[in-house]
C-alpha cells in the first residue's frame, strides 16, 4: 500500500507539471492589444514542411510561412487581407524576441527591419502594389540569406 501511494505521488507530480506546461504555452500575454494568430493560420504554419536548415537564430520556418502567404496575398492585389495577415506574422516575431534576439543579434535585426518595411509599406494611408511587393519580396530574400548563410 505505501508503494502505491507513492507512485501516486509521482504520477500526480508529473501529471501537474505536465499541465502546467501546456497551459504556459497557451497563455496569451496580457495588455498587449495584438491579436494571436486564429486556429486555421497556425495549422497552416505548421502543416508546411521546412526545406531548408534553420538559421542561426534557430528554425524561422513560421515566420517565414507567414511572410510566403502575405507575399502571395500582395500578389493577388488583395493589400487589405495581406495587411490583416502580415500582423500575425508582426505578433509572432514580437512575441518570440526575447528567445531569438540573443542567440544572433546581427541576423535578428536584418529580419526586424525587413518585417518593419513590409509593415509600413501594408500599413501606408495609400499602400502601393509595387510597394508591397518589392518590401515582401526583400522580406523573402532576407528569410533565405539567413538560412543560406548557416
Amino acid at each position: 500500500m505505501r508503494y502505491l501511494h507513492s507512485l501516486i505521488r509521482c504520477v500526480a507530480a508529473v501529471s501537474s507539471i505536465a499541465l502546467l506546461a501546456l497551459a504556459a504555452g497557451c497563455s496569451k500575454p496580457t495588455g498587449t492589444g495584438t491579436a494571436e494568430p486564429t486556429q486555421a493560420a497556425t495549422a497552416r504554419l505548421t502543416s508546411v514542411p521546412q526545406a531548408k536548415p534553420a538559421s542561426k537564430l534557430g528554425d524561422l520556418s513560421a515566420f517565414r510561412n507567414i511572410a510566403a502567404e502575405v507575399s502571395n496575398i500582395v500578389n493577388k492585389a488583395d493589400l487589405p487581407a495581406a495587411k490583416t495577415r502580415i500582423k500575425d506574422l508582426e505578433v509572432a516575431w514580437d512575441s518570440a524576441e526575447a528567445g531569438l534576439k540573443p542567440r544572433a543579434a546581427n541576423d535578428w535585426h536584418v529580419l526586424d527591419k525587413a518585417i518593419d518595411r513590409s509593415l509600413k509599406a501594408l500599413r501606408a494611408d495609400s499602400p502601393s502594389q509595387t510597394d508591397c511587393k518589392a518590401a515582401m519580396s526583400e522580406l523573402l530574400k532576407a528569410f533565405e540569406s539567413l538560412q543560406a548563410a548557416n
